[in-house]
């Protein structure tokens, strides 16, 4: 049966962190994958200049492209709307049968576990593993395997507001990924940095 990593987001955008959550997790737990699943409907409002969501798809694949073992999956994208965990993992089961899913989630989203809809259900479908993230107890009563990572504070809202700033953003994203976000002017992003 293969493993595979499931790790979800809005990826808006991409970096490095995500790069290095997906590699870790992969080589700690011995995974034949791990997807990056970029969701359809960021949670939050978009602001002006925000990236849609084949963007976001789309920046997903050219962080990933280099990277093996890492691969995008566009099944959130391309059903649309708000994603449940509950509902996307359900189907993925469905198409893949043969496969068992193990869904990677940063401290943050285990403080909030709780809240998920479905949880009692979802956690008898999925693995989920928890990864350490600067600020959050990443503790929960529910099944959950935990993997340590080298810590890099860094998120995607810093990385848009360099942009929108005109700082630097080197090393903290794919070279790839900044050449994507300033051809198209994503958060507000000037042809070149300060």
């Amino acid at each position: 049966m293969k493993k595979i990593g499931i790790l979800g987001g809005t990826f808006n955008p991409p970096h490095l962190g995500h790069l290095l959550i997906g590699n870790e997790v992969k080589h700690a737990l011995g995974l034949d994958e791990v997807r990056l699943m970029p969701n359809a409907a960021p949670p939050h409002k978009t602001a002006p200049g925000d990236a849609t969501a084949y963007q976001r798809l789309h920046m997903a694949n050219l962080a990933a492209m280099d990277v093996e073992g890492l691969t995008v999956s566009s099944y959130e994208v391309e059903r649309g709307g708000i994603s449940y965990t509950y509902d996307t993992v359900r189907e993925l089961i469905e198409i893949e049968p043969d496969v068992e899913f193990y869904f990677i989630i940063g401290g943050d989203m285990i403080d909030a576990l709780p809240t998920w809809y479905r949880i009692e259900e979802l956690v008898k479908l999925v693995k989920f593993v928890g990864v350490n993230r600067p600020g959050y107890e990443g503790q929960t009563e529910f099944p959950l395997t935990t993997v340590t990572i080298p810590q890099i504070d860094l998120s995607s809202t810093l990385i848009r507001n360099r942009f929108e700033e005109g700082d630097t953003v080197r090393f903290l994203l794919a070279p790839a990924v900044e050449a994507f976000i300033r051809k198209e002017g994503l958060y507000g992003s000037r042809k070149t940095e300060k």
